[in-house]
């Protein structure tokens, strides 16, 4: 590390005066070596700068306030006192010669500010050498200072360097060259070298070779963001397409806004080539619609070797001397290669459409692939690429970590594939919010597992009860039971949820949605009340045929809906009930729900008789964990409701039915202090008790007019009405 003095030559273009004649900037570097490349200095307007007098010399330094005591320290001054405050504005007016002046570099040092500059090491002063490093080259563009050019592909000095042509920053081994040393003993030669030190820190290195590397400028080939206006055509595209999810456009949006202009050109062995040549006097680029059409022709026939293969001559034809121009061999941005694949993949295509529906990857694309489509289809095209752009977090291990074969910590998704089936694979990917980041481990695939598992079982109950549906006459919606109509009521409510999400790419919504639908409303409550009507009526009753009526809904709209997720379990399901059907299960589109099923009274009815049923089916599980029933269908449970929203919403309800017990009643006197209540109902108690009667040899319910028909002795009188005789 070095202390650098550069003198003041002038302030606001006059020489300097006062206090400030014969004063230094002073700045700090941990690269001596890009000191022949310094073309500015750059200060903050945040920090506040005096001008310090060292008493051993006599020189005047102006240094950053808070970093003066650290560089008394670490220059090793003995002594020093401040002198004043040097104002922002003097700062902005000064100019510095380079500190080796009188040995060939004789250009101006202005001032800048610089948002980068920051007062926690060095001196509050950052050396500007736009040829070696980002924030230098922006900050000199912005103030149209080239870059100069010292430092080969060799990290060896030109030849057109003062002091220092040949002497090497790196040697071929990666180990430190002769430059820095070079550099420092210039500086105190000339009498500029306020300091020397060491300091251990990060600098960059290969990750290929590990070597270390230096950053150096070199002319590349870009594309202008303001010429043809590209970046307003990308900022206005932006805004036609759908970004889910919805922070994604932000996103992009900042990035397009602040980015520089896009360098192209790679200098790689292998790669797409630019194909590109340019006049060797005039350094003007060939525009030639014959030699393109050449050179493309070849690629066409040889692939892109042919660029490096072929001879200047064969591409330029007649009407060029190959002496005269340069073909380039540089390579294009990788970048550049992605952000082609709507022009290869969808345009060249008749069964294809472009733009694209969707474009699908990390949200670190937002820099990536997402953002270099924009720009060629919008230089190019005029318009987006995508209609619509998704971006998803990444697979963790359980504990958060990035997985790893040397950790022992990855689950490939082959091995959940060969162990569970893909079915898991995706109904497990489809139940997670992808936007974040998303830790798998054998849990989350045993608790997908489940979850599979009941979904086949909720099919296979529909298949089971839909053999010969179509033989039965199909029901007018008014005279459906209120039951029935509930669950149309359910359908036609999930109807624009699932169309929503699916619109939205929102699969977890969607997905947890159906789920909940086929575990909660229908396994847990539909299918367990009508289980008797299908199994225990006749065969032609009105209860039962409406039952399958809806099943069959049911069997319509899940496997629709689910087939986007469930793919290889829906085909197998839709083939099962239809083995002759010739056409795909993905190839249907949503069954159209009538409007007239919406029935919100109805629903908020049914929401309150479903929450009497819960405490019944509470009192009923106590009583089956105390040995005192077998099942429901040994009770006839009193049910005392206080409130009255909830008797009016029992009214004319058949309770046993729904508490599925072989008898019910509803009471509104109130219930006995050690009847069963929930603290969440409120207004409802339960006093369980045994039916009375024997118990039906086929409907297993426990009623009083078992063998009320002798032709059948151990059943009810319902069931022997079915069976008849």
């Amino acid at each position: 590390t070095i202390w650098v003095k550069f003198p003041i030559r002038s302030i606001s273009g006059d020489p300097a005066t006062d206090q400030l004649k014969d004063a230094f900037i002073v700045i700090w570097t941990t690269t001596p070596w890009t000191m022949p490349g310094n073309r500015a200095i750059a200060y903050s307007e945040k920090i506040s700068y005096g001008l310090y007098e060292v008493a051993a010399t006599g020189e005047k330094l102006v240094i950053a306030d808070p970093l003066a005591a650290q560089v008394e320290h670490d220059a090793g001054i003995a002594e020093w006192r401040r002198l004043a405050d040097i104002p922002i504005a003097t700062l902005a007016q000064t100019v510095c010669d380079h500190p080796l002046h009188d040995a060939g570099y004789r250009h101006a040092v202005p001032l800048l500010p610089g948002d980068f500059v920051t007062d926690e090491t060095g001196t509050g002063f950052v050396h500007i050498a736009p040829g070696h490093g980002t924030d230098d080259f922006e900050l000199g563009m912005r103030h149209g200072i080239e870059p100069a050019f010292t430092i080969d592909e060799d990290s060896v000095y030109l030849d057109t360097v003062p002091l220092f042509a040949g002497k090497r920053v790196l040697k071929p081994n990666g180990k430190r060259g002769d430059a820095d040393e070079a550099v420092m003993a210039a500086l105190r030669a000339a009498g500029r070298l306020l300091a020397n030190g060491k300091l251990e820190h990060q600098y960059p290195c290969s990750w290929r070779s590990k070597a270390p590397l230096i950053f150096r400028n070199t002319p590349q080939w870009f594309v202008s963001m303001e010429t043809n206006d590209l970046r307003d055509k990308a900022l206005a595209a932006i805004d036609e397409v759908q970004w889910v999810p919805g922070r994604g456009r932000a996103r992009i949006r900042g990035m397009i806004e602040n980015r520089p202009d896009w360098v192209l050109s790679r200098q790689r062995a292998w790669g797409v080539p630019l194909t590109c040549f340019v006049h060797r006097k005039s350094g003007e680029l060939l525009r030639d619609a014959q030699v393109n059409e050449r050179i493309a022709t070849a690629i066409t026939e040889e692939g892109c070797d042919a660029w490096f293969t072929r001879d200047a001559a064969s591409f330029l034809g007649d009407a060029y001397d190959a002496d005269d121009y340069e073909m380039v061999s540089d390579i294009l941005d990788v970048w550049f290669d992605s952000g082609s694949t709507h022009a290869f993949v969808l345009e060249n295509r008749p069964d294809l459409h472009s733009p694209a529906d969707l474009y699908l990857e990390g949200s670190d694309q937002h820099r990536g692939w997402f953002h270099s489509s924009l720009l060629e289809s919008c230089g190019t095209r005029g318009h987006a690429p995508y209609k619509a752009v998704l971006t998803h977090g990444f697979v963790l291990a359980d504990d958060g970590r990035k997985m790893s074969k040397s950790l022992g910590n990855a689950i490939l998704p082959q091995k959940v594939i060969e162990q569970s089936g893909a079915e898991i694979l995706r109904l497990m990917t489809a139940s997670i919010d992808y936007v974040d980041d998303m830790r798998i481990s054998q849990e989350l695939i045993k608790t997908s597992t489940d979850a599979y598992r009941k979904l086949r079982n909720t099919m296979r109950f529909l298949l089971g009860n839909l053999s010969d549906v179509t033989a039965d006459t199909p029901l007018n919606y008014h005279d459906m039971p209120e039951l029935e109509r509930w669950v149309l009521h359910r359908l036609h409510s999930l109807d624009r949820v699932v169309r929503e999400a699916y619109h939205d790419y929102d699969f977890n919504r969607a997905f947890n949605a159906l789920f909940n639908f086929c575990t909660v409303d229908l396994s847990a409550f539909y299918f367990d009340i009508r289980k008797d009507a299908l199994y225990c009526d006749a065969a032609t009753a009105p209860r039962r045929r409406a039952t399958r009526a809806v099943l069959d809904e049911l069997f319509s709209c899940l496997t629709a809906w689910f087939a986007p997720v469930l793919s290889f379990t829906m085909e197998e399901v839709w083939l099962t009930r239809f083995p002759g059907e010739t056409e795909s299960v993905h190839l249907r589109q949503f069954p159209e729900i009538p409007a007239e099923w919406c029935d919100e009274k109805l629903a908020a009815k049914w929401a309150k008789i479903r929450m009497v049923r819960r405490v019944v089916t509470g009192a009923l599980e106590l009583e089956r964990r105390e040995k005192r029933i077998g099942s429901s269908l040994e009770a006839a449970p009193r049910i005392h409701i206080s409130d009255p929203d909830l008797a009016a919403a029992m009214a004319g309800v058949d309770l046993d039915e729904i508490a599925i017990t072989s008898a019910a009643r509803l009471v509104t006197e109130p219930a006995p202090d050690a009847a069963f209540r929930l603290e969440e109902v409120a207004g409802v108690a339960v006093v369980p008790q045994r039916a009375e009667g024997r118990k039906c040899g086929r409907c297993w319910m426990v009623l009083p007019d078992i063998g009320s028909n002798s032709a059948h002795p151990d059943i009810c009188g319902r069931c022997a009405d079915a069976v008849g005789g």
